[in-house]
């Protein structure tokens, strides 16, 4: 059984209801009909019934709900409530209704805030930042959270590295020029995502051009810093740095060049420098090593709502449900 198998498997044991509000592309209605055929989540489509139904040619959606903001009983719930929100904003109802009835991603994550679904996946068409802005406007940070940052799941396929091929990249989606404590805080989260998702033990190595103070810098000196403060607020946690890519999962090079270190040479969760790094190095070993690559999946918003590659497959997407279903499972702990 594959890896997503797996998480499929878990997500099936207790079903979640995912919203997915992207339903004018052909991709997300394709996804729609494999989850339900698998029975991975219960699904909300957001959107006119005409519009799904002439979307969906040639698609078995049957047990799909599909919600229309213009004629919704709960719409008017809803404005009330993104008013409520955003009153300090100036929030006015008349642009509530302009914004709930016209951007169908804001009623998706109204609809998570409302409890009547327990996560959502989007960014098949839209941007990061338009499907991150109504969730950090509606649902905020999850208490205790300093940062809502992303990441990648990445599984190498017949590789000996990392948890059997499977690694966190962190942040390869979101935070563009982490500072040190961001950088602490992007491997704490990354951490525990790992051992939700992944169910082993998180190795965490925090990557850079450097390994133990081999090269002089001051972007080595931000990783440095950011691997102090990560172990002085995680002490059980299996962290170190500064860690070269090779030092990091490969152990022969990770005794060589770091022979002390109780990470070099096994690391599962990678924590990048920055997003360019971490943006590049996902799509190296999706492309390159032929990696499935999950994400970018977010960590540190209230509820779960995720993000997808504008460039995904309506299978990537059906992963993407798979993995926010087991976040909202973690939710109800």
């Amino acid at each position: 059984m594959g890896f997503i198998d797996v998480i499929k498997e878990r997500a099936r044991n207790n079903k979640k209801t995912i919203v997915l509000p992207e339903t004018e592309d052909r991709r997300t209605l394709e996804a729609a009909a494999q989850i339900l055929r698998e029975g991975v989540a219960n699904v909300v489509l957001v959107g006119s019934e005409e519009a799904v139904k002439n979307g969906s040619e040639g698609l078995d959606l049957t047990g799909a709900v599909i919600v229309d903001p213009a004629t919704s009983e709960k719409t008017q719930g809803y404005i009330d409530k993104l008013v409520e929100l955003r009153s300090k904003k100036g929030m006015t109802p008349e642009q509530a209704k302009e914004i709930l009835l016209n951007q169908y991603l804001y009623y998706g994550v109204m609809m998570v805030k409302m409890g009547d679904a327990d996560g959502m996946v989007s960014g098949a068409c839209h941007s990061t930042a338009d499907t991150l802005r109504p969730c950090l406007q509606i649902l905020k940070t999850k208490p205790g959270t300093k940062l809502v940052s992303a990441f990648f799941l990445i599984v190498v396929p017949d590789c000996e590295y990392g948890a059997n091929g499977a690694f966190v990249f962190g942040d390869s989606g979101l935070v563009q020029d982490p500072n040190p404590e961001e950088l602490a805080a992007i491997a704490a989260s990354s951490a525990e995502s790992f051992e939700l998702l992944v169910q082993e033990e998180p190795i965490v190595a925090m990557l850079s051009h450097s390994t133990m103070g081999s090269a002089k810098h001051a972007l080595v000196d931000k990783v440095v810093e950011a691997t102090r403060i990560a172990k002085e607020q995680n002490p059980n946690l299996k962290l170190d740095g500064e860690l070269q890519l090779d030092a990091a999962i490969v152990p022969s090079v990770g005794s060589s060049k770091a022979p002390n270190s109780d990470v070099a040479g096994k690391a599962n969760v990678l924590i990048f420098p920055n997003l360019d790094a971490g943006n590049i190095g996902y799509k190296l070993a999706q492309r390159l090593a032929k990696a499935e690559a999950y994400g970018p999946v977010t960590q540190g918003i209230a509820k779960p709502v995720n993000d997808l590659s504008r460039g995904c497959s309506a299978e990537d997407i059906v992963g993407v449900v798979a993995i926010t279903a087991v976040q909202c499972q973690a939710e109800d702990k």
